[in-house]
């Protein structure tokens, strides 16, 4: 079992960068496939990244790809979410969430533990 905090997150112009944290608490980070996932207003909840146990692999949404980066530090217990080239339409709560499995989760049921979300607005 694994507690997750996200931080970071605010108002931003386009094209202007944010780094969104999840400081996490329990079990040893790197037991998890840790993700983003991200819910704008009246939409269902939208793959963004996720990063494998090490650190080694990552997968993208094509939506972020090249402009996003997830990465993790299991010795800090965290995970971080880089994001650049914002634009309005990347404007939603993100959300930090760890899976046990090892492939390509995509699925919100593929992960087990969230984050309460942190708002991230993009203006025009």
């Amino acid at each position: 079992q694994v507690q997750l905090a996200e931080s970071g997150g605010g108002l931003v112009q386009a094209g202007g960068s944010l780094r969104l944290s999840c400081a996490a608490s329990g079990r040893t980070l790197s037991s998890y496939t840790m993700g983003w996932f991200r819910r704008a207003p009246g939409k269902e909840h939208e793959f963004v990244a996720r990063i494998s146990r090490g650190g080694g692999s990552t997968y993208y949404s094509d939506s972020v790809k090249g402009r996003f980066t997830i990465s993790r530090d299991n010795a800090k217990s965290s995970v971080y979410l880089q994001m650049n080239s914002l634009k309005p339409e990347d404007t939603a709560v993100y959300y930090c969430v760890a899976s046990h499995f090892s492939r390509i989760p995509t699925r919100p049921d593929e992960y087990a533990y969230w984050g309460q979300g942190t708002q991230v607005t993009v203006s025009s």
